[in-house]
């Protein structure tokens, strides 16, 4: 499955995504979050400690981070602020911490958590603004390292269909 989730207001984009991927046979789920009330992530690690693969925070996001637990690729459409995701592109991702464990590993000398299940999300992001896109892609790299997937890329929303080839 794949699931798109729209941090923007503007809901052509995912018009734009549906109908190319419509192209390919393909039909991703798509989340508009602009009217959902997520909030931030507050550290607190109970979804490590106290509720194991839970966030403690109860919101709109408990139903998304269950897609995502489900889904073989996740992709974020964010717009931007301060040259990077905004604070809602960037909560998509830092409430995604419930389908890891507090436990460690190395993997090729490095540290990495344990994940909690056995499917990997492979995740994407889409863009809307201003961005120092090479950083963005380093990012991505790094945390989907983190979550044993794999960054499917990072595309402004002119390169739509660059992303959409990348969906399968």
């Amino acid at each position: 499955m794949i699931l798109i989730v729209n941090t923007t207001s503007d809901i052509s984009i995912t018009g734009e995504i549906k109908q190319l991927a419509a192209k390919s046979g393909i039909k991703p789920e798509v989340i508009e979050t602009a009217e959902m009330n997520i909030s931030h992530c507050i550290g607190c690690n109970y979804c490590w400690l106290k509720t194991p693969g839970e966030c403690s925070i109860k919101d709109d996001y408990e139903m998304i981070l269950k897609k995502i637990i489900h889904a073989d690729q996740l992709w974020v459409i964010s717009n931007t602020a301060l040259g990077f995701l905004d604070h809602k592109g960037k909560n998509i991702f830092d409430r995604i911490l419930p389908i890891a464990t507090m436990y460690l590993k190395f993997v090729k000398d490095q540290m990495r958590h344990v994940p909690r299940y056995e499917q990997r999300t492979d995740i994407g992001i889409i863009y809307r603004g201003e961005i120092d896109r090479e950083y963005l892609q380093r990012w991505s790299e790094r945390a989907a390292l983190n979550f044993e997937s794999r960054s499917l890329g990072v595309f402004g929303t002119d390169s739509i269909k660059e992303a959409v080839s990348c969906m399968c």
